[in-house]
């Protein structure tokens, strides 16, 4: 299905893969892993052919589904249901089946008549032969699967949250991959990059089955470490030190345990030979002071080097970044308040009637089940959008941070350097740059475009923003979604450091328990109660 020989790939002058040969076929199911950073993304984008590589020879064939971080745009008017049936072509066939019915029944002329009912009757052929009525009933499942409402489906693409939409392209890619249809869509490759995104446990209960039992190949980047232990067969470990890929045909719980063991091996092995060469270094030493003794130490050096330089690379361990949210700047004792903020798109009411007051150093959970408007309030908040109807006022010394989920707060067509500066216009150059430093920007990587970057770069760049803000109220929209576990974990103690107010929305139960809420805010009725712990097992729910 896929072939890669020779691939190089590279980020700017940055050497991401070297001479790297991958091989996908049906029935593999594979997890490309690696730091943030490493390259999956831009190796996955590549392999979909949505880039190209820097050197190399690629060959694909078959159908292929690609899920990228970051919904495409497409056609914003159609419907999230006629999206989905676009898989397929259903959703043209439809439209021009219920035309040709209406000719059917406007037309008195039965010259008219016939040739709309013979119209339709070629068209109801298409549409059986690519699996017809059963086929949209498929679709509807996966749909719901994935928690699309029937009401969400209706909706334009264009009013949809940005988790909305990627659960629709995920559905269509699902749909077009699914065993029911014309051709069946089972030989297709599936490329998912962080699939598991903006969905509920009950979601990627269901996904994992779906990708454990589809037939044809499958490519996922995932942080879901159940998902890649329930799914995958193979696994690419992309070493970003050494610019390889390491490959492992085996699945993921035998793949850390091999990992694992390679590791102390090679230690092993490096701590033997360099004992060795330290040995004869010493001898060498001790014979290179008498003239007729100095070659014999010069091929004792010889072989000391050679003992060292043929064993394989320990790998270094990974950076990580040293996130430390700001220390917020003096305000007044409620910074931030709402009354009665009320949102629709079209005729769907999101909420109404939200009132929330934010004071100094609180901190908020704001739940709900998918579409209920957690992002839609937090962009009210963050002043991303105009309430329909309610206000939102800032109080005294309000410096606001706001996280989105999609990365909307970059300019993914400034480079990195331009977006750090632009969040902080009056911090001192140098004092920016160690500040990326920190993030693990460094060199050419500060003229790299944003939107170029993976998605935990994105993350670490638009939480360097924010670190940068001197914020005293923060709005979190997802803030651990493509992270790494190291990354994840210096976000959260970074959540538990920071004396600033905080209202976050998250489907990460470590993500709550380290910001150790006061207070829930239920959507979309815009209920307030103090936080308990039986509100931890609704955050993965919602």
């Amino acid at each position: 299905m896929i072939t890669a020989t020779d691939l190089e790939l590279r980020a700017g002058s940055r050497v991401l893969l070297a001479d790297a040969t991958l091989r996908v076929q049906a029935g593999d199911r594979v997890g490309l892993v690696g730091r943030n950073g490493a390259g999956k993304t831009t190796t996955l984008r590549v392999l979909a052919g949505e880039g190209e590589p820097y050197g190399g020879k690629l060959t694909r064939s078959g159908e292929m589904g690609y899920l990228p971080q970051d919904p495409r745009e497409g056609d914003l008017e159609v419907t999230a249901k006629d999206r989905v049936l676009s898989a397929r072509g259903l959703d043209e066939l439809l439209r021009e089946m219920e035309k040709a019915q209406t000719a059917m029944a406007e037309h008195a002329d039965e010259a008219v008549r016939d040739r709309a009912v013979a119209r339709y009757g070629r068209l109801e052929e298409r549409f059986a032969g690519l699996g017809g009525y059963a086929a949209e009933s498929e679709a509807a499942r996966i749909c719901s699967n994935l928690g699309l409402a029937d009401r969400v489906l209706a909706q334009p693409v264009g009013t949809l949250s940005g988790g909305q939409r990627r659960r629709v392209e995920l559905a269509r890619i699902l749909f077009a991959a699914s065993e029911s249809g014309a051709g069946g869509g089972a030989g297709t490759l599936l490329l998912l990059d962080e699939p598991t995104n903006h969905l509920d446990a009950d979601s990627i209960n269901w996904l994992r089955g779906f990708l454990k039992g589809h037939s044809g190949g499958l490519i996922v980047i995932s942080h879901d470490v159940d998902l890649l232990a329930d799914v995958v067969n193979k696994v690419w470990f992309l070493d970003a030190t050494r610019g390889e890929v390491d490959i492992y045909n085996m699945g993921w719980k035998r793949y850390l345990d091999a990992r694992a063991a390679d590791e102390k091996r090679r230690r092993r092995e490096r701590a033997n030979a360099e004992k060795k060469a330290g040995v004869l270094m010493a001898q060498a030493d001790k014979m290179r002071a008498k003239a007729t003794k100095a070659v014999a130490a010069q091929n004792m050096i010889k072989r000391a080097e050679k003992l060292v330089s043929g064993l394989d690379e320990v790998r270094q361990a990974d950076k990580v970044a040293k996130i430390r949210f700001p220390e917020p700047a003096a305000c007044g004792r409620t910074p931030l308040t709402a009354e009665g903020l009320s949102k629709s798109y079209g005729s769907l009411e999101i909420f109404s009637g939200v009132d929330l007051a934010i004071d100094k150093g609180s901190r908020v959970v704001i739940l709900g089940l998918n579409g209920a408007g957690k992002t839609t309030l937090l962009r009210l908040l963050g002043a991303m959008e105009t309430p329909d109807s309610g206000r939102v006022v800032a109080g005294h010394g309000l410096r606001l941070g706001y996280y989105a989920q999609e990365h909307e707060t970059l300019d993914h067509s400034a480079s990195v350097w331009s977006n750090v500066r632009r969040a902080a216009p009056d911090t001192q150059e140098q004092q920016l740059r160690s500040l990326l430093g920190t993030f693990l920007f460094t060199g050419e990587q500060l003229d790299q475009p944003a939107g170029t970057l993976s998605g935990g770069e994105k993350t670490r760049l638009a939480l360097a923003g924010l670190v940068s803000s001197a914020a005293n109220v923060l709005l979190l929209d997802e803030p651990t979604n493509n992270l790494d576990p190291a990354s994840r974990e210096q976000v959260l103690d970074a959540l538990r450091r920071y004396t600033g107010a905080v209202v976050l929305v998250t489907h990460d139960p470590g993500a709550v328990e380290a910001l150790e809420p006061e207070r829930v805010i239920l959507l979309p009725d815009g209920t307030e109660d103090h936080w308990s712990a039986d509100y931890l097992e609704l955050v993965q729910l919602a």
